[in-house]
Formats: C-alpha cells, sequence, structure tokens
C-alpha cells in the first residue's frame, strides 16, 4: 500500500507534491455499502476535491493560507466494492501507516462507518483521546436490521472502547428513543446545537487530543441536500465553519479529522461539496502546524 503516491485525478487545492515533508494526508474511502436510505457517498470525496478548486488559498476566518502548511492528498483508497468488513480493514491498516509516519488523518468519506477503524486506531496511539461527533444523527446504535457494521453504528463502537465520558456529540437532532437515552446517559450531549455548547466543552478538553468527525447532514438540508439521510431542521454553514474555527482557536490537541457523507449525485448545484471543501480547508488551516 503506497502512502507516498498520489492518484492520478484531482487532488485537493494546494496539496504537496511530496508526502514525506507533509504533517497531514488527506485520504478517500469511497465506501457506502451499508447506507439504510440513498447510496451515493463513495463519489463524496472526488467531487469534494474538485469543488476546492473554487477556493482562495487564504481564510479570513482564520487569518491563515494553505501556503503557511504542507499537506499531501494521497487519493482515495483502493476498497473491495461491497465487502464492508475487509474495507474497514484496509482503512484501518492505512491509517496505521499514516500515523507511524507521525501524520495527521484527514479523511474524506463515504459513510460515516468508515470513521469506526480510524477514530479506533487513534485511539490505539492517543490513549486520552476525546470525541467531537457533529452530526444530525446520534450513530448509537448497536445493529441495524441485525448488521452491527452499519453506519448507524460508529459513535456506539467509539464510546464503548474509550468510554462514553470521553465522546462529545453536538448538532444530533435524529435517532430511535433508545439512542437519545444512551446519549443522556452515558456521552456528552448537546443536541440540536453546535457552535454555542462547543465552546463551553473546548476549555475542558484543554491540551487533550481530540479526533474531530464530522457528518455533512448536520447542515440543514437547504444549505447540503447532497448527503443520503438529509435531516430538517439542521445549522448553517456558517456555525459549521464557525465550529471549526473555535475547535481551532483552542487549546485542544486535534490528532485527526474526517469529514463524511457527501452523496452529490442529489445535489445538482454542487453546494454540497462546495460547502464541504471550504470546511475541509479550514480544518487544515485550523488543525495542522504552520511550516517550520
Amino acid at each position: 500500500m503506497r502512502l507516498d503516491q498520489a492518484y492520478s485525478g484531482n487532488v485537493f487545492i494546494a496539496s504537496s507534491e511530496q508526502y514525506e515533508s507533509a504533517s497531514a494526508v488527506i485520504y478517500g474511502m469511497p465506501m457506502d455499502y451499508t447506507v439504510s436510505f440513498r447510496p451515493g457517498s463513495r463519489f463524496g470525496p472526488g467531487r469534494i476535491r474538485e469543488a476546492s478548486v473554487g477556493l482562495e488559498e487564504y481564510s479570513p476566518y482564520l487569518d491563515r493560507c494553505l501556503d503557511e502548511i504542507q499537506y499531501f492528498d494521497a487519493g482515495d483508497l483502493m476498497l473491495p466494492f461491497g465487502n464492508a468488513a475487509k474495507s474497514l480493514e484496509t482503512i484501518e491498516q492505512y491509517v496505521h501507516k499514516l500515523l507511524a509516519d507521525n501524520k495527521m488523518p484527514i479523511g474524506l468519506g463515504g459513510e460515516h462507518l468508515v470513521s469506526w477503524p480510524v477514530m479506533r486506531e487513534v485511539y490505539r496511539k492517543y490513549q486520552d483521546l476525546a470525541v467531537i461527533h457533529i452530526d444530525a444523527h446520534a450513530d448509537l446504535r448497536e445493529e441495524y436490521e441485525g448488521e452491527v457494521l452499519s453506519h448507524s453504528t460508529p459513535i456506539r463502537k467509539m464510546a464503548e472502547l474509550i468510554g462514553g465520558n470521553n465522546v462529545y456529540q453536538f448538532g444530533i437532532r435524529s435517532g430511535t428513543r433508545e439512542e437519545f437515552t444512551y446519549a443522556k446517559e452515558h456521552l456528552h450531549f448537546y443536541p440540536f446545537d453546535v457552535l454555542e455548547p462547543l465552546k463551553q466543552v473546548l476549555p475542558t478538553l484543554a491540551g487533550r487530543p481530540v479526533y474531530v468527525t464530522v457528518d455533512i447532514d448536520v447542515l440543514d438540508p437547504s444549505a447540503a441536500p447532497g448527503t443520503g439521510t438529509a435531516e430538517a431542521g439542521g445549522i448553517t454553514s456558517r456555525e459549521l465553519i464557525e465550529s471549526i474555527c473555535a475547535i481551532a482557536s483552542s487549546n485542544v490537541q486535534v490528532v485527526g479529522a474526517d469529514l463524511v457523507e457527501v452523496a452529490p449525485i442529489y445535489d445538482p448545484s454542487e453546494q454540497t461539496p462546495i460547502v464541504a471543501s471550504k470546511v475541509i480547508r479550514e480544518m487544515l488551516l485550523g488543525f495542522i502546524p504552520t511550516k517550520k
């Protein structure tokens, strides 16, 4: 498995040509085999990259420019189509190598289940890990119609691995009664809103390694219709960007991040990959140290 060779398609704007000198690596996880409603998020990573060419390299939110950091876009992982278990194993092995090379993983989904092996591997390196989960859905099921490998289960799996007291959920507005009860009893649970509760929580995480996982459907469908399970009543793109910048401006140590569930086929306007690419830009500028 090559880590140092980008694929032949588009890369995220301002990506370095050198793996060795990069502090972080963007990689795509084009899997959507377990979705419960509309498939298509396997095409998300490519469209996010294509949309990034319309961005400025400068962020007025963070007053930083992409030429101040160094990251490498390795392209999409080659996943065995239809084989969720083997795909997750491939992702896990890849991220293990990234972490061994001291690269921050920045993943592009794909369905949300792809975050599970990444978070698990990051936890193996950072035992005091906390997870910030920004999403419309709780993703706290133990299984979905008998299938334990489902995009509705990754946060439950992570909570059981690291302890629910280390998982922070924001923006949740959909799930079963049992999921909401579990979240209230075992997790740091902040439904419906993101930015204001996040600002309150961040000081309590100062100095800790944090993994940030964002499902694009936390946004209202009016801002991001191109997703598999859109949920009315979401936040604005402005609030999401400000939330990423709040994390970046805090004293937490972000050690990995992802953005998942962009399904471009449902958005002919392309506003979903456009906002996703901007969120990724802010992640890059906010989470990656500047060049030395």
